[in-house]
């Protein structure tokens, strides 16, 4: 029973959270689109059937039935057509999209609405308008990894030894039963030279060993004969192990293990212990630099991904740790971290780092240059501003603004194709799910 409220709490927090990471995003948008004079007549968070909402002043505030989203109307968001008309007119079903697009934009004018419509402003402040939205992810993100890491801290390797390995083995290898080594299985340089647990690894051939990394890199750059000292109960000691060459997972560039990528380096064998330290700013804004790099790579990495996604929905796939994961599968993991044995704090950073995931996984989404996201208005608002440049620089007629309608056909073919990969991910993460338990 503790569970299962136990996890229900984790789903309501995160859906809460969802909710606060989507109103923070809106509130970017009608900030600045008022900020700018654009008449903003609705601010909602959710979509569907409204729940609850209030006028205040101009713009009606509420909060939708279906947390999936949110939404700020603006007045004027497309330019009229050649003809100076908006109201949806043609039989053609591709030049209707845009004529309903176009009509839906006009469709709550008000007398002395003309000097407040969004088209009529400058591009530069279309593009505020547009990016503060992500920018407000982005800065909620950025604040909960940096305080989750100055505050509660992150996991470090250290050089001091949690377990020595007895044997040789490949971590390619299935893990098994690592105590139990096979008659034919060689000894581990770390064991053969009396390596202990709780020794820390002080000096390599001389070196002064001050963090993992060197140290790591210290043993896979030289195989064959070396020299550590330890300190052990207040003493120094001198080992001298024979580091021999085995297959490892390779690390990128920042140290960091490479998953499913193996190299050939040498070995000591044995495990490093891990402490959670807080980090200064300077550590913390690297590793969140980490973490956008990684967002970028996993975000052109998607298209790859759908073939694993439809196995582990529809066949017999194994669901892979780095899946993409939808709305629900978020919610369910928010869940099983509120059952994690481990001190309450680190459910809280653990959950927050979610939270920080999330709001940055938004942001980058949101700035593809596709319509109907943010990032496609920012295109428009771009090339308007180049189009416009270039016919000044030429002394030609000013082009006026860029019609963004025109892109509604392909803006609904994007909008199905983010729909259908939506509901893909949504099946993978109900019938198999990534677990982190």
């Amino acid at each position: 029973m503790t569970t299962i409220l136990l996890t229900l709490l984790g789903i309501a927090l995160f859906v809460l959270g969802l909710l606060v990471s989507i109103a923070w995003h809106e509130l970017g948008h009608l900030t600045t689109a008022k900020m700018f004079g654009i008449r903003v007549p609705q601010y909602m968070v959710g979509f569907g059937p409204t729940v609850w909402s209030r006028k205040k002043g101009e713009t009606e505030y509420g909060i939708k039935a279906i947390p999936a989203g949110g939404y700020i109307r603006m007045i004027g968001m497309f330019p009229p057509g050649a003809d100076g008309r908006i109201e949806a007119r043609s039989t053609s079903p591709w030049r209707g999209m845009i004529e309903d697009a176009r009509s839906a934009a006009y469709e709550e004018l008000e007398p002395g609405d003309e000097k407040r419509l969004f088209y009529t402003r400058k591009p530069w402040k279309r593009v505020i308008v547009m990016f503060a939205g992500p920018f407000m992810n982005l800065v909620l993100a950025v604040a909960l990894f940096v305080g989750v890491c100055m505050t509660f801290g992150m996991e470090k390797q250290t050089t001091e030894v949690a377990g020595v390995q007895k044997c040789v083995f490949k971590q390619s290898d299935d893990a098994g039963d690592r105590d139990a080594c096979p008659k034919a299985q060689q000894t581990s340089p770390g064991y053969v030279a009396g390596l202990r647990e709780g020794d820390v690894i002080t000096a390599f051939d001389g070196e002064p060993m001050k963090d993992w990394n060197t140290l790591s890199e210290r043993i896979r750059a030289n195989p064959g004969p070396a020299v550590i000292t330890v300190e052990r109960d207040g003493r120094e000691l001198t080992l001298n192990p024979v580091l021999v060459r085995n297959e490892v997972l390779k690390k990128d560039a920042d140290g960091e293990p490479v998953r499913g990528q193996y190299v050939t380096a040498g070995y000591l064998g044995f495990a490093a212990k891990s402490v959670i330290e807080p980090l200064s700013l300077g550590e913390s804004v690297d590793r969140m630099g980490d973490m956008v790099e990684n967002g970028v790579e996993s975000l052109i990495a998607l298209p790859s991904k759908v073939p694993d996604l439809w196995d582990a929905a529809f066949g017999d796939g194994e669901r892979k740790d780095d899946s993409p994961v939808g709305v629900v599968g978020t919610a369910r993991i928010s869940g099983e971290v509120m059952n994690l044995d481990m001190p309450t704090q680190s459910i809280v950073a653990f959950f927050l780092l979610i939270m920080a995931t999330f709001n940055l996984s938004l942001f980058l989404f949101n700035m593809l240059p596709l319509l109907p996201l943010d990032g496609g208005h920012i295109a428009g608002a771009l090339w308007e501003s180049l189009r416009r440049t270039i016919a000044k620089v030429f002394r030609r007629p000013d082009p006026g603004p860029f019609d963004v309608a025109k892109l509604m056909p392909v803006a609904y073919v994007v909008a199905g194709i983010f729909i259908c990969f939506t509901l893909l991910v949504l099946v993978a993460d109900v019938v198999n799910p990534v677990k982190i338990t």
